[in-house]
């Protein structure tokens, strides 16, 4: 099994290109997930020009992308243009319900695939998709299969993500089972609904809590052993995200040792 682990660089927002290089290699890592949103170091309405020199310049510092996730509408031809032209090949998604039937939605997002599907062709960038908790679409990793399983894994895939499959209440073997067929990258992080309200409120409330590796409802041990039996080849891409924001930089670097030694 070949593993390469890569981080999401979202909570590294407010540093420049120059100071972002070295401070990911310094935490441990050589492969990154890029947000090409408002405010990062390369923005949606730029890409064209702004993704080859992001990924240049990062590869220069010794960081290679793995991914991106582009604030873009999935049918706008600048996004594959500029990923071929930098030679990044996928593209993560999450579509989000807002407010519909979950088949409605499914349907509106699929809607969305088929006209970027031709791009993905043409350009030879993968769409990946990943499951949510909550209101997205798709909520689970059956959800996610049903949504993807008509298309070519070539161009459409599944990304599996070990926080939100806890929070939906799904164990890691058959959640990855489901999606094995399009699993193209495989999302770490932990978390567990924490209750907030007191017990002697009438009606309980709960709210996720985003954790380090070892503290969650998901076990990333039993994922690792999974994806061994799976012999998956591919990403383990850190989300990095911890209700504990401000301890990022030390919990990031404790999940990387620790996700080293379960699948080391």
């Amino acid at each position: 099994m070949t593993i390469e682990f890569a981080v999401f660089i979202k909570p590294w927002k407010g540093m420049t290109l120059a100071e972002l290089g070295p401070h990911i290699r310094k935490m441990g890592f050589d492969l990154i997930e890029l947000p090409v949103r408002p405010g990062f170091p390369c923005e949606p309405q730029e890409i064209e020009t702004g993704l080859p020199k992001t990924v240049k310049a990062l590869r220069e510092a010794g960081v290679r992308v793995l991914n991106v996730t582009v604030s873009l509408p999935l049918d706008d031809e600048r996004l594959y243009a500029a990923c071929a032209a930098a030679g990044v090949t996928m593209n993560r998604v999450i579509f989000d319900r807002q407010g519909r039937n979950y088949w409605e939605a499914e349907k509106a997002a699929r809607e969305k695939l088929d006209k970027a599907l031709p791009f993905c062709e043409q350009y030879g960038i993968q769409i990946g998709i990943q499951h949510h908790y909550g209101s997205s679409m798709p909520v689970n990793e059956m959800g996610l299969y049903h949504l993807v399983k008509d298309y070519d894994p070539k161009y459409v895939g599944a990304i599996w993500d070990a926080a939100h499959s806890a929070l939906e209440g799904m164990e890691p073997e058959p959640g990855l089972e489901a999606v094995e067929s399009h699993l193209c990258v495989v999302n770490f992080k932990n978390a567990y609904w924490r209750r907030t309200s007191p017990p002697e409120a009438e009606v309980a409330e709960w709210t996720p809590y985003f954790t380090s590796g070892r503290q969650g409802r998901s076990s990333w041990k039993r994922v690792a052993d999974k994806l061994r039996a799976m012999d998956y080849h591919g990403a383990v891409c850190f989300s990095a995200e911890y209700t504990a924001e401000h301890e990022v930089d030390r919990l990031i670097v404790e999940d990387l040792a620790f996700a080293k030694t379960l699948f080391n």
